[in-house]
């Protein structure tokens, strides 16, 4: 079943990029090849633009402290695993520390670094960081593997605060999920919500189907509509009942 995941608000939607970004650096500066290392760079820089709404790291900790004080009146409830409660309450209280011991702007360690911004500025243009235009750089991915890793975990580390807070807070809500099946006649449906403040929407879809989900929603009523894709990808109406299971999460 292949998962899809829909955000109901900007806060949820902008953990989910963040999610995906780190990721994806996970995965290529795990590697030792320069071109991977490139992949991890650029991501990076990514990661800076997304993490430096100003919001986010409030937006976190507040968060994480709501879910502290929820979570701590199971303390004393038998039909609760102490010890499965005391570890996501230890993990939310490094995240939150890990917050707090955060200094100045989010990623300002990058922008005071001349170098990676020179980087920067030629990774938005197409092929802006061929060896000819910055050859200091091409003289950094010559390097061992090793040492190229080293820097690259060196500058994702003052973000990880952030990255591990919101692994937190996106399992939390993720084990919110309650599943039901439905099917959508004429590869569409509706279904109200009530007013119900729900943050994410999850849908998983047999891929044998070869049915696409397109979600849109706002508080009171969610909409799914399935596509096809033709020869060329190009998108039309999926035709034919489209079974799925549903799950709508909130913190």
């Amino acid at each position: 079943m292949i998962l899809y995941e829909y955000p109901l608000n900007e806060r949820v939607r902008t953990l989910l990029r963040l999610e995906d970004l780190f990721e994806r650096f996970g995965h290529f500066s795990d590697s030792d090849d320069p071109l991977h290392h490139h992949v991890a760079l650029v991501t990076l820089f990514d990661i800076l633009d997304v993490a430096a709404r100003a919001d986010l790291k409030s937006d976190l900790m507040q968060e994480l402290e709501r879910q502290r004080q929820t979570l701590a009146r199971f303390r004393d409830n038998p039909a609760v695993s102490a010890e499965a409660l005391e570890s996501i309450l230890g993990r939310i209280d490094a995240g939150w520390n890990g917050l707090n011991a955060m200094t100045g702007k989010t990623g300002q360690h990058l922008r005071d670094n001349e170098w990676l911004m020179s980087i920067r500025s030629r990774t938005i243009i197409a092929g802006g960081a061929c060896e000819f235009d910055l050859p200091s750089y091409w003289a950094w991915q010559n390097r061992s593997g090793a040492e190229r890793r080293a820097d690259i975990l060196e500058w994702i580390a003052p973000f990880q605060p952030i990255g591990d807070s919101m692994h937190i807070v996106l399992k939390l809500l993720r084990e919110s999920a309650q599943w039901s099946s439905l099917r959508a006649e004429q590869g569409s449906i509706q279904q109200t919500l009530g007013g119900k403040p729900y943050q994410l929407v999850q849908l998983r879809v047999d891929p044998e189907l070869g049915a696409i989900p397109e979600i849109s929603a706002n508080k009171y009523l969610l909409w799914i509509r399935f596509t096809s894709q033709d020869g060329n990808m190009r998108p039309k109406p999926f035709e034919g009942p489209v079974d799925f299971r549903l799950a709508l999460c909130n913190l």
